[in-house]
């Protein structure tokens, strides 16, 4: 069993399994170590990863990106309208109260909400990693920002649940990157922590992390964002600065053509790159529009000086970072980079000047989150042995409880989760009541949160709450937890009641000596639990029904699509048989098919090729096979005729090598082979001689056929004849001497009376001690 992580990039994501005693990162079909996040709909399937980038210019209004910024988050969000969906070129619009895409999908209006998506692209991550694993896989650890909300961690789960995965954790992707840098970490102190900065600078975020690591494990004591800082905006920075300068110089209105600012917004992030190893770059876009080749040359200096007040926005969440964590700049042992964006020049001079010190590179910029992921789930799957390693982590946004009032109470909220508050992290509260009641959850500062988020969180439903037989109020204590993943729930609700049990008083030692006293007893007041009462929860995601649906129609989908790769794999298997076949019956093939017959199947051929281009464009699987299978009874053995003229010399010159071979050992007179008596040198004559008589025979009647006739006799047969006469013939010629006797060491006295030896006899015994000082074997 493998255990894989995820890291879903909001550009590219990256899948690493645990395995080997150690993380491997695992490429995809093109064999790239990192699969672009986006998903394109097409007339008959979905393009997923690789596929979907390469219809991003042409299939632009059905192509969607940047879903780990949609998931969970409502159409009516400002932060959506406003910002996300300048950098999505199809449309969006609401979908169950999720924001979603609207696309044109196997000829139809399609309307997918972005868990749905999400769920789409972990299908995608799975089978890149099923294939790579030699089978399924379904223990997944997925990373997500740290400013997640909690319907957005819920929606996580969900789509992981839609895909066939189980997710055993949402990890924090700061978490992610600072557990892979200290469960490596062999010298790491047992008593004062050590306290590392990690920065993170992606392709829509920045994130700023303080984290303490002991042996054994770490705790992440502060985290900062800024969610509109990231390679994105320095490409669209990039973009808005030559769509001016563009406009000026060829007079187009890039603006006004979508299909256009994909083009250059595409060139700008290669400029971007280009720029961070070189001084100066020129910027080409082919075509733009209108027939427009657009160019320019830009240095690097100007690009920094653009984007400085992106720059500047780093600085924030540094200093509060840092701040919130309480540490001093002496405490910090080292600043560790995370995040593609990081590797800008520009970028790193400014983290120089804020931190005031040299930055590290220990991680992977790239993989560094994946490979955190994959060993958080080997940490949590069961049947897999890992280092032990503690991972306290903690929740970005304070939660707080909301309740009806009730006779006598002033109080209807409270804050339960503080900000940072450690997860998983569980506490226990207690009502009063006499009627069933409800808890409402809600983030209790929503200026941090993603622009326009709804902060409501959940409803709890506590039901069967009754008074107590007397009339008083009862008391229900209220379990509330956050769990691994961030996720808030109430996991019991129960009623307690006071009864009076008795228990032994407390009594001083007995001294050395005396007789210990009868313990007194007293009655006191206790808490036990009486009654288990039901919870009900309401919250923005998914119910179950239209879960259960979704997975549903994403299996549908996803067979779809295997179908049609199937089906475009036979039809690309037809197609190049077709002219394979056909070139070479016209050349090397046409002496081992009659002349008829050659004519006959040459327009078979091009008839196939005919309804291929015609009825034949869009037909389904079988039709294919079918037809594939037709020409290849005729094809198939014209080329086992070429194939067998070119390997049956061969086969038959090393059989006749074989036959030499053993023919010599057999009728040889050399001294290693005088043990072999003549009988079983006979077996081994009359063997070669009735192979070499079978393979005479057959080559005789084989030249007597033409070319094009089925062969008399295969190389393979030949082959065999060959292996046989080696495995009869190797234990007999091979076999070793007898092995001698040992002279006895020293020649003891013979006892008078004893009779002398035969002067014979001790003649052969010296010859046979002789002969027994070399035991030789033949290994031919």
């Amino acid at each position: 069993m493998s255990v894989v992580g995820f890291d879903i990039g909001n550009l590219q994501s990256v899948v690493a399994v645990a395995r080997n005693r150690g993380i491997d990162i695992v490429a995809n079909e093109v064999s790239n170590r990192a699969t672009p996040t986006m998903i394109s709909f097409g007339t008959k399937q979905r393009y997923i990863g690789e596929s979907a980038k390469t219809q991003e210019m042409s299939n632009f209004k059905n192509t969607i990106g940047a879903i780990k910024r949609l998931i969970g988050r409502s159409y009516n969000e400002s932060e959506v309208q406003q910002f996300e969906s300048q950098f999505i070129g199809c449309k969006l619009c609401d979908v169950n109260g999720e924001v979603g895409v609207e696309v044109n999908y196997l000829d139809e209006p399609r309307k997918f909400s972005a868990t749905q998506l999400y769920a789409m692209y972990l299908g995608k991550l799975r089978d890149t990693a099923s294939k790579e694993l030699g089978g399924s896989m379904s223990d997944v650890v997925i990373s997500v920002p740290g400013w997640y909300t909690d319907r957005q961690r819920r929606a996580v789960q969900q789509a992981s649940k839609i895909a066939g995965l189980n997710c055993l954790r949402v990890l924090n992707d700061n978490t992610a990157a600072a557990l892979g840098y200290g469960i490596t970490k062999n010298d790491l102190p047992e008593d004062k922590p050590r306290n590392v900065v990690f920065v993170d600078l992606g392709h829509s975020s920045f994130t700023v992390s303080v984290v303490a690591f002991k042996k054994g494990e770490l705790k992440v004591k502060s985290v900062a964002y800024d969610r509109g800082v990231g390679g994105r905006n320095f490409d669209q920075a990039l973009t808005d600065h030559f769509i001016q300068v563009f406009d000026e110089k060829y007079k187009i209105d890039i603006r006004s053509n979508v299909k256009a600012q994909i083009r250059l917004r595409a060139a700008c992030e290669k400029l971007k790159k280009v720029l961070s190893a070189n001084s100066n770059a020129p910027i080409t876009v082919e075509n733009i529009m209108n027939d427009v080749d657009a160019n320019a040359l830009y240095s690097r200096d100007e690009f920094v000086a653009l984007i400085e007040p992106l720059l500047q926005r780093l600085e924030k969440p540094i200093q509060k970072a840092i701040a919130d964590a309480s540490v001093s700049a002496d405490e910090i042992h080292s600043i560790e980079l995370v995040g593609g964006s990081i590797r800008i020049p520009a970028v790193k001079q400014k983290l120089t000047e804020f931190f005031g010190r040299e930055l590290s590179y220990t991680l992977n910029q790239d993989e560094a989150v994946a490979r955190g992921c994959a060993l958080q789930c080997a940490i949590a799957s069961p049947v897999f042995r890992v280092r032990d390693f503690s991972v306290n982590d903690i929740t970005a946004h304070p939660i707080r409880f909301k309740w009806e009032a009730t006779d006598g109470s002033e109080d209807t909220n409270l804050d339960v989760f503080a900000h940072n508050n450690l997860i998983p992290s569980t506490k226990m509260l207690t009502f009063y009541r006499k009627q069933p009641f409800a808890i409402e959850a809600e983030y209790s500062d929503p200026t941090h949160l993603p622009q326009g988020t709804n902060p409501w969180i959940s409803r709890f439903d506590i039901k069967d709450v009754v008074a107590q037989e007397n009339g008083d109020l009862s008391t229900i204590k209220v379990k509330a937890r956050l769990d691994l993943s961030g996720v808030l729930n109430i996991t019991s609700a129960y009623t307690v009641e006071e009864v009076e049990v008795e228990e032994p008083v407390p009594q001083p030692e007995t001294k050395e000596g005396e007789e210990p006293k009868t313990p007194e007893m007293r009655k006191v007041k206790k808490l036990v639990k009486k009654a288990e009462l039901p919870v009900l929860q309401a919250s923005q995601c998914l119910d179950n029904t239209t879960l259960a649906e979704f997975a549903k129609l994403e299996r549908e989908m996803h067979s779809s699509d295997e179908l049609v790769n199937t089906t475009e794999i036979a039809k690309n298997s037809l197609e190049e048989y077709i002219y394979d076949i056909r070139g070479k019956v016209e050349g090397e093939y046409a002496p081992f098919i009659e002349p008829k017959e050659k004519n006959e199947f040459l327009s078979k051929l091009n008839s196939a090729e005919d309804w291929l281009y015609d009825e034949g464009e869009d037909t389904t699987k079988d039709a294919y096979v079918e037809k594939l299978e037709s020409l290849k009874a005729v094809g198939d053995p014209v080329t086992e005729r070429y194939r067998e003229d070119k390997e049956r010399p061969k086969a038959a010159r090393e059989l006749r090598d074989v036959i030499a071979h053993w023919a010599d050992r057999a009728t040889s007179q050399e001294e290693r082979y005088a043990h072999i008596n003549q009988e079983e040198r006979q077996k081994v004559i009359d063997r070669i001689e009735k192979v070499q008589e079978w393979l005479d025979e057959r080559l005789e009647k084989q030249s007597l056929v033409k070319k094009w006739d089925a062969p008399v006799v295969f190389s393979s047969e030949i082959k065999k004849e060959r292996e046989n006469l080696v495995y009869f013939a190797s234990p007999i010629m091979s076999r070793p001497k007898p092995a001698e006797p040992k002279p006895e060491e020293t020649a003891s006295p013979k006892p008078e009376g004893t009779p002398k030896s035969d002067t014979a006899a001790d003649a052969a015994a010296a010859s046979n001690e002789e002969a027994g000082a070399v035991n030789e074997m033949d290994v031919d």
